[in-house]
């Protein structure tokens, strides 16, 4: 068996992978629509929208076969993304890469795979549509192209997908996308027994810049927010932007002391920044935190609400410093 080799762009790809923020979300109809039609047009008894994360692929649709992921050194999807045309293999069992591999030996008993790169506008291949069927068989020239006539679909729900969870003013996570990847870190400490805090921000002023300076100014202080955000957290921290002014992250491994200090270094960064660009404005915002209960506050919504009660605290003491 062949291990499929490393892409020369492999971080970057995995970086492109990691902020699609599709991997082990739920089955959805309009990538499990375009396999049944991939199924049914080519004939063949399996069809899977394939995403090569690093050490697995895992399955964003599946049809024919119930498998949810399976490992990334024995995939024959690892070595479509390595082109960029359409990886046939007419019969597993005779081609040297694949005679003896597990899928070909054991369930599901691969004997003939075809598979399309589904490369995005950046140029990074993250995975294919692919066919598999248990009988060997050949694929025709018009064959390859309605595979990638269907691959183009699925880079263009990948790319909708990828708008749908993403702030376009920002460049981080919008209300949905943070939710669904802080529900998977939640989950994650809850299960190795690890702390977690919420941070909630509001940015103060926020009317005042856009009625002082535009609108246009209003987006460029909440991209430079969030900019400086990224950079207070750690890498391992998701943020988001909630709507409006409003941002949020989840730090984890981290109680209140970890929560105070990236509040401070974020303080100083944001400082630093409007100096740097010479704002004639300050950013600046009011702050709530809520450490992980399990008995109060046991879900990221549950969190939220709490950090952003806090917030609000933070806030009106703030005005009553400001007129006392």
């Amino acid at each position: 068996m062949q291990i499929p080799e490393i892409p020369h762009n492999e971080r970057q790809r995995l970086k492109t992978l990691h902020a699609l923020q599709m991997l082990d979300t739920a089955p959805e109809a309009r990538f499990d629509r375009i396999t049944c039609i991939a199924r049914r047009l080519f004939d063949v008894q399996i069809a899977l929208v394939s995403l090569v994360d690093g050490e697995r692929q895992w399955f964003k649709s599946v049809n024919g076969v119930d498998m949810k992921e399976t490992r990334r050194d024995i995939s024959f999807c690892g070595h479509a993304i390595l082109q960029d045309d359409v990886l046939v293999v007419p019969d597993a069992l005779e081609d040297p890469r694949f005679h003896d591999n597990p899928l070909v030996l054991r369930s599901p008993h691969t004997r003939f795979y075809a598979g399309c790169p589904l490369t995005m506008p950046s140029g990074h291949k993250l995975g294919t549509l692919c066919l598999m069927d248990r009988q060997p068989r050949m694929f025709s020239k018009e064959d390859r192209k309605s595979l990638r006539d269907l691959a183009d679909i699925v880079v263009r729900e990948m790319v909708s997908f990828n708008l749908a969870t993403m702030d376009e003013l920002t460049g981080v996570p919008n209300r949905r996308g943070f939710d669904h990847v802080a529900k998977q870190a939640l989950n994650l400490c809850r299960r190795i027994g690890k702390p977690a805090s919420m941070v909630f921000f509001d940015l103060n002023h926020f009317k005042a810049i856009n009625d002082r300076f535009g609108h246009a100014e209003g987006d460029r202080a909440l991209a430079i927010f969030a900019d400086v955000l990224m950079e207070a957290v750690r890498d391992s921290d998701p943020v988001g932007r909630l709507g409006g002014d409003e941002f949020a992250a989840l730090l984890i491994d981290a109680g209140n002391g970890v929560a105070t200090e990236i509040i401070a270094r974020l303080r100083l960064a944001l400082k630093a920044r409007a100096s740097e660009l010479r704002l004639p404005y300050v950013l600046q915002f009011s702050v709530g935190i809520v450490e992980y209960d399990a008995s109060r506050y046991g879900t990221v919504a549950q969190m939220k609400d709490k950090a952003d009660q806090e917030m609000y605290i933070d806030k009106s003491a703030s005005r009553q410093r400001r007129s006392a």
